[in-house]
């Protein structure tokens, strides 16, 4: 085991930066890919807000279908998925909004995984390969009879890089993750503030204009 181990090291520090930069290539891709994602759902929350309580408030269902419909983000589809179950009853909208913030969450914290396990264990791979480096210099010193401080200090400053590339790689992958990791928790809180407004006019005790509007497009149904 020593002896396969002594040869692995042998070869030195140049196949670990190879998978650095492979990694490394890989987490910008993943960067890209969430940024397009998460500007495809960007979102004047308030505006929307604003405007989806206006439509309950005054029990106008078409005109909330039809701001629902023409903002396709997340917050939207959550809704759409409460409006489409009106019918059923505090509990059911309540039920359908969340069995689709599930469905939702699992397209927003796509591949963040990746960025997290890139930015927490990059430096350990070229820490890794820095000592392997090191092993090789001193071997090559050892083999040529060569002496002198200039000689293993040349070997050494080489094996570091290794060290200040997974420390590169590391970097932007810690830095994007957070960013997209505050992003999903705002679009979480988006979406649980809009299934709770629904909850607001759905339980609304006076039997506001939304459960009014609910009630008679539900006979017309039934008459049809």
């Amino acid at each position: 085991m020593t002896e396969i181990f002594k040869k692995l090291a042998l070869v030195g520090d140049v196949w670990v930066l190879w998978i650095l930069l492979a990694a490394s290539v890989f987490s910008i891709g993943v960067i890209f890919e969430r940024w397009w994602f998460f500007r495809k759902n960007n979102l004047n929350f308030s505006w929307f807000l604003d405007s989806l309580t206006g439509f309950l408030e005054e029990g106008n269902l078409s005109g909330a279908r039809n701001l629902i419909e023409g903002v396709n983000t997340i917050e939207s589809r959550v809704a759409g998925a409460g409006l489409n179950n009106l019918f059923k009853g505090p509990a059911s909208v309540e039920e359908a909004m969340t069995s689709k913030l599930a469905l939702e969450r699992s397209q927003l914290d796509r591949n963040l995984i990746i960025l997290g396990t890139l930015g927490n264990n990059a430096p350990f791979v070229g820490l890794f390969g820095t000592v392997l480096g090191i092993i090789k210099a001193f071997n090559d010193l050892a083999v040529s009879g060569s002496s002198g401080v200039s000689v293993v200090m040349a070997g050494i400053s080489s094996a570091l890089i290794a060290t200040a590339f997974g420390i590169l790689v590391a970097i932007p992958a810690v830095v994007a993750n957070n960013v997209f990791q505050t992003y999903l928790k705002k679009k979480l809180a988006n979406t649980n503030s809009v299934t709770h407004l629904f909850q607001v006019y759905l339980k609304d005790e006076t039997g506001g204009r939304l459960l009014r509007a609910v009630r008679t497009q539900f006979e017309e149904e039934v008459r049809i």
